[in-house]
């Protein structure tokens, strides 16, 4: 969305050289628009912060058509970048949050698309934009994805962007290229990519590349390529804004950007897009924050899965509600919090039913040990409760605040009597469910 910035200069040198108006309507009919808003469903978060946008912001990795030559055997509409765009009431500040694609979520159940509906069920978040496209719909692959980041993180998403591989390549040839600097050779044939180390510019097949590989640089994990993906985006827009002067230039890297898009039908146009970035290019550079949502191995609490992450409590929660108040986050405190996690697994928990309902303890405990952590036992409480509660033992607060950081609402109480280090989860009435 910052290169949008760029689109408000080109409209007007464009229509200050005379062809302002066949321009505006060839690349307004570029953008692509989903029907998304029809489709999430309903039990979404409310907004709690009228005038703060966010937007989600999806790479596809569709293997269709241009995009083919990066993959076979994909049958799906695949997404490979997923970034949350929170955009402050006052236009003073801004986050940009990435969330990786590797990360282990609950998917709660979407239209497909095709005339069915998924089932609920835990997998890495990058899979509901394929679930949501298995018809072959944008609409309906965007609308997933919007369910499944808003019912993880508590974020109303207001505008949905999605950018394909193809347009990529023509933004960055359109300015004539990025420079990078990688400290070591790269070679990855999955990334198409071969490059030696230094700096140097990159545009087409290497400038895609570069920001898709992931196994050959580094530790070879999502969170890597999250950074070069980062660093890449602020360094064209930073050129965006410096070389864009002439209305050549200008076309080309607009035609690119317009065609590789689809959004919302909101956003779907050259005007609600101009307008919207008017008000992005205002924002200071130093208030501009780009981040990673607070994350940890997968493998610290199931040993058997090295493949994926799992979002790190309470930092992730943390930087969620921030967004979601319209206060801006804190990058070094929130680096500095969530530089000694604590992983669920170490978190053990007795499930007590205060309800008086049977099965409501042996359905929580279950909740629990799917997102992670250790249930060490269930039963019934030794009286109702009126409320959810926590109890801990003097000393065990953090691990407490792990726990009820995934239980909204839930609040957390020392308990003198408390067992240890095992914490004690009493079920009542309004027990809200782990999530």
């Amino acid at each position: 969305m910052l290169l949008w910035s760029a689109g408000v200069l080109a409209v007007l040198v464009l229509g200050a050289a005379g062809a302002g108006a066949w321009i505006y309507g060839e690349l307004d009919g570029n953008i692509h628009a989903a029907d998304v808003d029809n489709r999430i469903g309903g039990e979404r978060p409310r907004n709690m912060s009228p005038g703060s946008k966010n937007i989600l912001v999806v790479g596809s990795d569709s293997r269709a058509g241009g995009n083919a030559a990066y993959g076979k055997g994909l049958e799906t509409m695949q997404s490979d970048t997923l970034m949350v765009l929170h955009l402050a009431a006052d236009r003073e500040w801004a986050t940009a949050v990435s969330l990786p694609r590797d990360s282990w979520v609950r998917i709660p159940a979407c239209d497909r698309g095709d005339g069915t509906r998924s089932k609920p069920h835990s997998f890495k978040i990058n899979a509901s934009f394929a679930i949501g496209g298995t018809g072959g719909d944008v609409g309906t692959a965007a609308a997933c994805t919007i369910r499944t980041v808003e019912q993880n993180t508590g974020l109303r998403i207001d505008h949905f962007v999605s950018v394909d591989f193809q347009g990529f390549k023509g933004m960055v040839n359109a300015l004539g290229g990025i420079e990078v600097c990688p400290e070591a050779a790269i070679r990855d044939e999955k990334a198409r990519l071969d490059l030696e180390a230094g700096c140097q510019t990159v545009r087409d097949e290497d400038a895609l590349g570069y920001v898709r590989t992931r196994y050959s640089v580094g530790d070879g994990s999502d969170i890597g390529r999250i950074g070069r993906q980062q660093e890449f985006m602020k360094a064209l827009a930073a050129k965006a804004r410096q070389t864009l002067t002439s209305p050549a230039d200008l076309y080309g890297f607009l035609d690119s950007a317009t065609r590789s898009i689809t959004t919302d039908r909101a956003l779907a146009g050259i005007k609600p897009l101009s307008a919207l970035a008017a008000e992005v290019k205002g924002i200071p550079a130093d208030r501009l924050t780009f981040l990673t949502v607070p994350n940890y191995a997968r493998e610290a609490d199931v040993p058997s899965d090295r493949a994926n992450v799992v979002w790190q409590y309470p930092q992730a929660a943390d930087l969620f509600d921030a967004m979601a108040e319209d206060r801006e986050p804190d990058r070094k405190a929130l680096e500095a919090a969530a530089a000694d996690p604590v992983h669920a697994r170490s978190v053990r928990v007795r499930v007590l039913n205060g309800t008086g309902v049977a099965g409501r303890a042996a359905q929580a405990a279950e909740e629990l040990r799917d997102l992670g952590y250790t249930v060490v036992g269930t039963g019934n409480a030794p009286d109702p409760a009126d409320r959810t509660a926590v109890l801990h033992a003097p000393g065990m607060a953090d691990h407490a605040r792990v726990l009820t950081s995934r239980l909204d609402g839930v609040t957390a109480h020392p308990d003198e009597r408390g067992a240890g280090q095992v914490l004690t989860l009493v079920i009542g009435p309004d027990y809200p469910g782990a999530a």
